[in-house]
């Protein structure tokens, strides 16, 4: 069976539209600051949609959850600073996962 030439031109388009839609996904974005021993995150996605109830959980790096914890209405957590050396993890599903270490945290020290 043979497609006709004009067929096929015109699945060209339709084929290219399927290529480009990867190129529409959002990234997710999480910035931590100090003040004192407390500590806000601020979350989002790339497309500038909300991260509010998305998970954010402080994890020590023996891999026990210390601070469980969602994203509010404002798409910030705050937290007391936990002992010992730990990390963040932003888990808003299957390639929206991204972690800031302790040593990343803007203003913080130990």
């Amino acid at each position: 069976m043979r497609i006709p030439i004009l067929t096929t031109f015109a699945l060209i388009p339709r084929v290219l539209m399927l290529c480009a839609a990867p190129a529409l996904a959002h990234y997710p974005f999480c910035t931590c600051e100090a003040d004192g021993d407390e500590i806000t995150c601020t979350g989002g996605f790339s497309d500038g949609s909300s991260a509010q109830g998305v998970t954010l959980d402080v994890i020590s790096y023996d891999e026990e959850v210390l601070v469980p914890g969602k994203f509010g209405e404002e798409s910030r957590v705050s937290f007391p600073a936990p002992e010992g050396e730990f990390y963040i993890l932003f888990d808003a599903g299957p390639g929206h996962v991204l972690e800031v270490d302790y040593p990343d945290i803007e203003g913080f020290s130990r």
